[in-house]
């Protein structure tokens, strides 16, 4: 038969020991470490506070935050790209080199021939080999904008979206030599004339 252990208790906890008991079970009434209590404590406050703030205040959501942030961002990426569709003469500068004209040939064979034909002499897009001009001024400056931004009335499609900025750059650069070199077979003028 087993020996029942009785519960010893020291002198210095006997003010804890509860004064019933459980099946002949006695226990001591110690009390939770305060770090605990503490952090238990504080998470009620903390959780009511939050409550008034979103709840009742009106405090933002996280909807409310992720417009407000996505606001920012959008505004920097319509600055980035403000500053990007901007000529730049001192860029231009570098691709108006014949090895920079040559590579703008190739960008231009392989994304603009399908509109404009070879060399420029144009198709669903306007003749590039003459005089007249539908949105640009036969100027770089004027050239690149359209190339950079497309143009929607012409179905134009958006050329930053697919070609880097040093490629837009070259084929610039390549278009401006295509001015006033009147392509036999060549697409009727079309737009303003540019002297």
């Amino acid at each position: 038969m087993k020996q029942e252990t009785k519960l010893h208790v020291e002198e210095n906890e006997k003010h804890l020991l509860l004064d019933h008991n459980y099946d002949g079970i006695q226990e001591l009434n110690h009390p939770l470490p305060s770090w605990w209590s503490a952090t238990f404590y504080g998470g009620i406050i903390f959780a009511i506070c939050y409550f008034t703030y979103y709840q009742l205040m009106g405090g933002p959501t996280l909807r409310d935050e992720f417009k407000k942030d996505y606001a920012v961002i959008a505004a920097a990426q319509a600055e980035f790209k403000k500053q990007e569709s901007a000529f730049n003469p001192e860029v231009f500068a570098k691709f108006n080199t014949p090895d920079g004209i040559k590579k703008g040939e190739e960008v231009f064979t392989n994304n603009c021939v399908a509109c404009h034909l070879e060399k420029g002499k144009g198709d669903i897009g306007p003749n590039l080999t003459d005089e007249y001009w539908l949105w640009a001024k036969g100027t770089p400056e004027t050239i690149y904008p359209v190339v950079f931004n497309g143009v929607v009335e012409n179905g134009m499609p958006n050329w930053s979206e697919v070609l880097s900025r040093d490629e837009i750059y070259q084929v610039v650069a390549y278009v401006q030599t295509l001015h006033l070199t009147h392509q036999a077979g060549g697409k009727a003028p079309q737009g303003n004339k540019v002297e």
